[in-house]
């Protein structure tokens, strides 16, 4: 799209919504077996936990911690999808980083938590509850939730660009995590103290921590993102390593502080947790301004080429511009239209991030054919929106 209305096409028939076809699909088998097999574990975890849950807290109990703990959902999931503006992954994966993170990251850490703390009862250590929250879940609960963002970033690379894709996988994975968590604090709270400890628990997990373990989780998806953001194997295994150890110690000091007493959360909060938090803010922030900087910087080259033109890279670089673009064609040529321009601004936002993996050498050896099969699309979708008739 340039910075004005394109003429349309005299006589032109109404186009279909463009869709460039996938070469690289994979054969339908192995679609359906993959995809059987991640239904039949999650499933699994999905009784174990419900087992899990039903054996000590009653239905009603449930639902009512389950509706308080929605709360902090609905804060915390928009704000990662406002992160993911630029580039949207892949809505299956988006919802499987959830699940994995809802189930089976919370029932593997449910057995391990237990087993480390009978562990320790059975030696006789001193305050084996204490130690398992301060030393033991951070390390559990982290390698468990990490573990899902590895799996997409080892099995999708092609859907893993940089730290934002990262931290946005971690912000789901930490959601669900934190939601099924705090079903399980906040009915158990409900049924051992009653109303009051119900409240407190609520207001400390649901009210002013709700981004705690997606903001762990973070570290560590930051630590992928800078993997994939370089060829050197040595920094790739560091980030990695790093970006786990942060979202440990992160974990284990805020469990440290839910220890303190009222009086040291506080402190603990007001001088750290709350800072922290505010720091990740901007950060995430600084990223989203970042990646519009990138998506201009590396499609000026096409616009060069003459595969763009100069206003096109304009309007793909600002979100504002974007969600113009998509009205204009709207206007011009109704819902059809609207999808092929969406269209046309994702393939190209995939080009631009696969040229600044090129030019930094860390795009895979079938990035030429992949930036052909770009360039293709976007032809393809420009096509189906310039000088549409309304419909």
């Amino acid at each position: 799209m340039t910075t004005g209305d394109p003429t349309p096409g005299a006589g032109s028939p109404t186009p279909s919504w463009s869709s460039a076809p996938n070469p690289t699909r994979r054969p339908a088998l192995r679609v359906v077996l993959t995809a059987g097999l991640i239904v039949v574990g999650f499933l699994v975890c999905l009784l174990v936990l419900l087992g899990i849950i039903g054996s000590t807290l009653t239905a009603r109990v449930v639902l009512l911690a389950g509706l308080f703990a929605l709360i902090p959902l609905c804060i915390v999931v928009p704000t990662y999808l406002w992160l993911d503006r630029w580039e949207a992954e892949p809505g299956r994966l988006k919802v499987l980083a959830f699940l994995w993170g809802a189930v089976v990251a919370v029932v593997g850490a449910y057995f391990l938590n237990t087993l480390s703390v009978l562990v320790l009862a059975q030696a006789d250590w001193t305050d084996p509850m204490a130690t398992g929250a301060v030393y033991v879940a951070p390390v559990v609960e982290e390698t468990f939730k990490g573990l899902g963002i590895v799996l997409i970033y080892v099995f999708r690379k092609r859907e893993f660009d940089g730290i934002i894709d990262g931290v946005v996988y971690a912000g789901l994975i930490g959601a669900g995590f934190a939601f099924t968590e705090n079903i399980l604090y906040l009915g158990q709270a409900l049924s051992a103290g009653g109303p009051d400890a119900f409240s407190a628990t609520f207001i400390v997990r649901g009210l002013m921590g709700p981004f705690g373990h997606p903001l762990f989780t973070a570290c560590t998806g930051i630590g992928l993102g800078i993997a994939v953001s370089t060829r050197h194997k040595r920094v790739r295994l560091i980030a990695i390593v790093v970006g786990w150890l942060c979202a440990i110690m992160l974990h284990g000091i805020w469990n440290l502080s839910a220890l303190a007493g009222n009086n040291g959360f506080f402190a603990a909060y007001a001088s750290f947790q709350m800072p922290l938090f505010l720091a990740f803010v901007g950060f995430i922030v600084w990223l989203r301004h970042r990646e519009g900087r990138l998506i201009g910087r590396y499609l000026s080259p096409y616009a060069d080429a003459g595969w763009l033109t100069y206003g096109e890279v304009t309007m793909l670089s600002h979100l504002r511009g974007r969600k113009e673009a998509r009205h204009w064609a709207r206007l011009h040529g109704g819902p059809v239209a609207k999808r092929s321009m969406a269209a046309f601004q994702d393939s190209a936002t995939d080009l631009a991030l696969l040229r600044w993996r090129l030019v930094r050498g860390t795009a895979g050896a079938d990035a030429q054919q992949r930036e052909l099969d770009l360039l293709g699309a976007i032809t393809e979708h420009r096509r189906a929106f310039v000088g549409s008739p309304v419909t």
